[in-house]
């Protein structure tokens, strides 16, 4: 009898491993949970890596990161940290400016209209996350 994600696949064969059919259940859900993530994401124009680096920069408070602080943060690695970091700019999301002490650091902070765009994405990604997730209940989250 085959499993349920091999059904919704509709893969023929059995997974090799129990490996494999966990860690391809594991991808299917993150996608599934992303796809309502996405769609909130979308109506203020931002990428899950554009809000990502909004929420590590305004976790920063005041401080300023450097670039490659922000990348080591991300949840999810983006290889062109440089133009995702220039589109949000561009926005006036964030500032970015040279390190006084070193020029090849490239420092970065939320401005405010980041701070505005991200407190109104706070309810409804709340509100996402406990429709995803309230089901569960303190102790099984």
């Amino acid at each position: 009898m085959a499993g349920r994600l091999q059904a919704e696949i509709k893969q023929r064969k059995p997974f090799r491993t129990l490996e494999q059919e966990a860690f391809l259940n594991l991808l299917r859900t993150t996608d599934a949970l992303l796809r309502g993530q996405a769609k909130v994401l979308k109506s203020a124009g931002l990428s899950h890596p554009q809000y990502n680096v909004l929420r590590i920069l305004r976790g920063a408070g005041p401080d300023e990161l450097a670039c490659r602080e922000v990348c080591e943060r991300m949840i999810t690695r983006d290889p062109d940290v440089t133009r995702l970091l220039d589109r949000l700019e561009a926005r006036g999301l964030i500032a970015r400016e040279r390190n006084r002490k070193d020029r090849r650091v490239v420092m970065v902070r939320i401005t405010e209209g980041g701070l505005r765009l991200l407190r109104r994405l706070d309810g409804p990604i709340v509100h996402l996350h406990t429709q995803h997730l309230g089901h569960l209940g303190t102790k099984r989250l």
